[in-house]
């Protein structure tokens, strides 16, 4: 037999506390540890390169965060392959709290429209908390003859297949955003997409492809500047840093909604106290008033969940969401 197992000889009541006191020293052991954490600088995987809209989300709240949690946070960059390639360091790392990973909506995504991913969202981690969310707006060229989004699918409704929207490439957010659009609306569009959302939104702004799905930090200085039309955010409530412009559900697509969001996981196993630890400090993180404006100024929207069981519960709604849009677009896994 292997040294340590229990003989099926031995009494049931021996065996039954042999077990009790295995799972007694388990419960023990991860308490002294999570009673103790943290003891040392935590890294906190980000899935993209420096400088974009992850890594900048990341790094506003890093500082406070590691400033409660009395440890450095030290921001590793690892992208690549839409965020796979950081989610693969991450699920692979030790489940102390130790590593994190910075979450993207892209990862409720990826598994529809690659043909292969590295993980599996809700086995491989542990929810701690949505951070902030990000709406795109549904945008034209000014030389299309709609001034709102009822008018738009009424133009789109006349002309099955013609009109044209970018976007920043096959399954990324803003095409599956706009094909979301597409199939709530119940229209008929023909997707243009570009290596990147810069050249898609520049396209736009310049009257080639007139309709797309743009994050709202980088549209609304065209918004203001009357580049682009706007005809509503993509979020279920209207964006702070846009207050005029309506949400596409209140303009004329009921029950629609979908954002970029960001959020914090750990491996699956990581102990429940240090779960709990980390969502309550980013919690306090998005609360503070400073950091709150910053984002608000920037046109994100701080949105901490309640609970990581809430969190958990947006990943599957997520999950289940754009599996169907993808499917009812016809995008095929790449």
């Amino acid at each position: 037999m292997a040294a340590g197992a229990i003989h099926p000889c031995v009494p049931h009541w021996r065996r039954w506390t042999a077990i009790l006191a295995a799972v007694f020293l388990c419960v023990v052991t991860a308490g002294a540890l999570a009673a103790g954490y943290p003891d040392r600088p935590i890294r906190l995987i980000v899935p993209s390169p420096p400088g974009g809209g992850t890594d900048a989300s990341t790094r506003m709240i890093t500082p406070k965060l590691g400033e409660l949690l009395g440890q450095q946070i030290v921001v590793d960059n690892r992208g690549g392959a839409s965020g796979n390639l950081g989610a693969e360091i991450a699920l692979r790392a030790a489940a102390d709290g130790y590593t994190l990973l910075a979450a993207i909506a892209s990862h409720t995504s990826n598994p529809f429209v690659m043909k292969k991913v590295p993980y599996d969202l809700e086995r491989d981690f542990a929810p701690i908390s949505r951070t902030v969310t990000v709406p795109n707006v549904l945008i034209s060229h000014p030389s299309l003859p709609v001034k709102n989004v009822k008018e738009l699918i009424a133009f789109a409704k006349a002309r099955p297949g013609e009109l044209q929207f970018a976007s920043a490439g096959i399954g990324s957010m803003p095409h599956l955003m706009m094909e979301f659009f597409v199939s709530a609306a119940g229209l008929k569009m023909t997707h243009v997409p570009y290596k990147g959302a810069g050249p898609a939104l520049g396209d736009v702004i310049a009257g080639h492809v007139p309709v797309m799905a743009a994050n709202i930090l980088s549209t609304l200085p065209h918004v203001k500047a009357r580049r682009v039309r706007a005809y509503g955010v993509t979020s279920a409530r209207r964006a702070s840093a846009a207050p005029d412009i309506p949400t596409i559900a209140e303009a004329g697509v009921p029950g629609y909604e979908a954002v970029q969001w960001f959020g914090l996981l750990a491996p699956a196993g990581t102990p429940r106290a240090i779960v709990t630890r980390l969502h309550g400090a980013v919690i306090q993180v998005l609360n503070d008033p400073d950091v709150r404006k910053r984002f608000i100024d920037g046109g994100a929207e701080p949105t901490p969940s309640a609970s990581p069981e809430e969190f958990a519960a947006l990943l599957r709604t997520e999950l289940k969401k754009w599996a169907r849009v993808v499917k009812d677009a016809g995008i095929k896994p790449e």
